[in-house]
């Protein structure tokens, strides 16, 4: 009470002016009249007052201050990150099958959804080994499996098979909380790495596998970056630098110039079905010894893009180049399982390695890598791999353990896939004889296509293919005239490039320049998937034909 009548008091002495009082002024004069036993006057709007008066300052805050800034003084604000400022190895990094061709691809493809005219009626993606994009059927077990795990409640189901039922149940019970939502260890889910480790021996015919040597990765890609991570060191002369094949596949190029490690470029013999030569690999590595220190020797067999496998006197001669040199090995197996030529047989390096005894099995230090992304499954979505790493020094161990744990753990439905690439049905169990079938299907359709592409590409005047033993590519070599390089050059663009965009704005066909995966000096190339359906590959081949010898007719 005492209160209200000092706020009385003040009512009847009269406020003090100023907008800073007009909140305290209406509730004094609220509470005046509830003292004095009348109605509460109603609260009058007042005009809203400008937020300056000329000759006067208005005080702001920051909020009112940000709102009333000039748009034109916000938009000169500077960006904190530019290409000027931003990390210059992210800059320098290129991937070239994700590129400027398969960007204007979907440009296109959106303005045939609009409706605009084209000399064609849809635009055929060759540009990446995305083999259920392209129309192939996923195997039936390995989504069963993957089903069973994401969705236990189905194992009792009587529509699934009891060999599915085991291996999802032995997946789930090592998963925390029997579940595929949590998290596995950083090296991935520990029965899974023991399938992996049978799955090697099974396939090397006897050689060991360590579980303890698995890891588990987010893809292939997951695995090779992580091991040029923890490789790649030094400055100046003493950079390390990472041997690989050219042509390559870009995500090498793009890891050694993210990590700002030293790339050394040796050349796949063309005029030899893209061969690996020692003396090839004996030049690039001393010319590369006078500027940096050469470490690391990248191997991809079956080779991606030039689909060539090596024999076993090759990896052997590099194994001891390798063992020689003392540098480390990385060997890129994904494509083990896309062997079509019958003149060629997968070897592994781990294999060789072992048979060329104690010197070289006890030394050498490789890295092996698979995926679930290629060979017959095509499950590139899963992001399911593995890499092996042997005679790893154990410290170099810890290290690497460390580094993986900070992304935590590869996806897990992932690996649940990749268990069951290495862990198939086998003879006797319900569903071996349709995993089988859909297998050899899938292998036996690639062969044939493997070898419709090298024969009519070699049909069509100006283009050459080597055969395509393995993986699932073709890598062309295309004659492009003079007077087309003078232009590619007058538009800013290297010849394969000007050659690769006019065939997917004049054909529809999206295919990859040979200078995003390295090329000789002065030749040209593209890569294309085989994995299109039959059909649709004839179909593509025949454009390509066309647009060949039109385009040559049009610059020679």
């Amino acid at each position: 009470m005492h209160r209200l009548s000092g706020l009385a008091k003040e009512a009847a002495a009269g406020a003090r002016p100023g907008r800073k009082y007009e909140k305290k002024e209406a509730a004094v004069r609220f509470v005046a009249s509830l003292v004095a036993g009348k109605q509460p006057p109603r609260p009058v709007a007042r005009p809203r007052r400008p937020l300056q008066k000329e000759g006067r300052s208005v005080r702001w805050n920051s909020a009112a201050k940000a709102s009333a800034m000039p748009m034109k003084e916000k938009q000169t604000r500077e960006k904190i990150l530019t290409l000027e400022s931003m990390n210059p190895q992210v800059k320098a990094v290129e991937y070239a099958v994700r590129g400027p061709i398969v960007l204007k691809a979907g440009e296109i493809e959106k303005e045939l959804r609009k409706g605009i005219k084209k000399p064609f009626t849809e635009v055929i993606k060759a540009n990446i080994g995305d083999a259920h994009a392209m129309g192939q059927q996923p195997i039936t077990f390995l989504r069963q499996v993957v089903a069973l795990c994401t969705y236990p409640n189905l194992l009792d189901s009587p529509n699934f098979p009891e060999d599915s039922k085991k291996r999802a149940r032995r997946i789930l019970q090592g998963c925390g909380g029997n579940s595929l939502g949590s998290y596995s260890a950083s090296q991935g889910v520990n029965c899974i790495r023991e399938d992996v480790a049978a799955y090697i021996e099974r396939r090397d015919g006897g050689v060991p596998a360590d579980p303890d040597n698995i890891y588990l990765t987010t893809g292939a890609s997951d695995g090779i970056a992580t091991i040029l991570k923890i490789l790649v060191s030094g400055g100046g002369r003493s950079r390390t630098g990472v041997m690989i094949p050219i042509p390559q596949y870009p995500l090498y190029s793009a890891a050694i110039s993210e990590l700002d490690a030293i790339q050394i470029n040796y050349y796949l013999d063309e005029e030899n079905c893209w061969a690996l030569d020692v003396n090839e690999l004996r030049r690039a590595l001393n010319e590369a010894k006078t500027y940096c220190n050469p470490k690391v020797l990248c191997i991809i067999n079956p080779g991606n893009p030039t689909g060539q496998v090596q024999n076993r006197k090759c990896i052997e001669d590099v194994i001891h180049f390798a063992w020689e040199e003392k540098l480390f090995l990385l060997a890129d197996e994904v494509y083990q399982d896309n062997v079509y030529s019958e003149s060629c047989q997968f070897h592994s390096f781990k294999k060789i390695l072992y048979q060329m005894g104690p010197d070289y099995c006890n030394n050498v230090e490789l890295a092996s890598f698979h995926s679930t992304s290629k060979g017959y499954m095509g499950e590139c979505g899963y992001r399911g791999g593995y890499m092996e790493v042997i005679n790893l020094h154990p410290d170099i161990k810890g290290q690497l353990v460390k580094l993986l744990s900070v992304r935590l753990c590869p996806p897990v439905s992932g690996q649940a896939a990749m268990d069951i690439v290495v862990n198939p049905p086998v003879p006797g169990e319900e569903s071996y004889a349709q995993f089988i079938k859909e297998k050899e299907s899938v292998l036996n359709n690639l062969a044939k296509k493997a070898k419709l592409t090298e024969e009519m590409f070699n049909q069509v005047p100006g283009i050459h293919c080597n055969p395509l033993q393995g993986a699932m590519y073709a890598f062309p070599r295309i004659f492009i005239p003079s007077k087309a390089t003078e232009t590619a050059k007058a538009h800013k663009m290297a010849p394969d490039m000007f050659y690769c965009m006019k065939l997917l704005e004049e054909m529809g066909i999206c295919v990859v320049p040979g200078s995003g995966f390295g090329q000789r000096e002065g030749t040209y190339h593209f890569r294309m998937t085989i994995l299109p359906p039959v059909e649709k590959l004839k179909i593509l081949l025949e454009k390509v034909k066309d647009f060949h010898i039109k385009f040559l007719e049009e610059y020679s």
